[in-house]
């Protein structure tokens, strides 16, 4: 589920890990952090191009399960952070990071407030997707 992907549309679409709806089915209770922005060069530049960034986050654990971008260099930006997602990381270690400024990617590392939290624990309260399906023998 880490494995990054992109559409070289335009804008550019990339994302690494699990959607929304996809982490709700495995961990039941997530926080989303959304940012939706013009970019510095495109403010400079008179230019209406905006961008749109999100995490998905393990509300129990604070792990980051998804990451999406839709904007200008998103495949690149969003292929950086896909050894992130694949390693674990916490949206501590992603607010741990000093962002390069000013860069679109500086943005995932300086989320602070869920956009929203959505709470619907499966009913093994307290287990993550894969000690759910371990516990049910599958």
């Amino acid at each position: 589920s880490a494995v990054p992907s992109a559409v070289f549309s335009q804008p550019p679409i990339g994302q690494v890990g699990l959607s929304e709806e996809q982490a709700i089915q495995e961990y039941g209770d997530i926080d989303v952090f959304t940012a939706n922005f013009r970019p510095l060069k495109a403010t400079l530049s008179g230019l209406p191009d905006r961008i749109f960034m999100k995490l998905v986050l393990c509300a129990k654990t604070n792990k980051v399960l998804g990451l999406h971008m839709c904007g200008e260099d998103a495949p690149e930006i969003v292929q950086g952070f896909a050894v992130a997602v694949k390693a674990g990381l916490t949206k501590a270690d992603f607010d741990a990071t000093v962002g390069v400024h000013p860069t679109a990617a500086e943005e995932f590392v300086t989320l602070r407030t869920p956009t929203r939290k959505i709470r619907k624990s499966p009913p093994s309260e307290g287990m993550t997707g894969p000690e759910v399906k371990a516990a049910a023998g599958v």
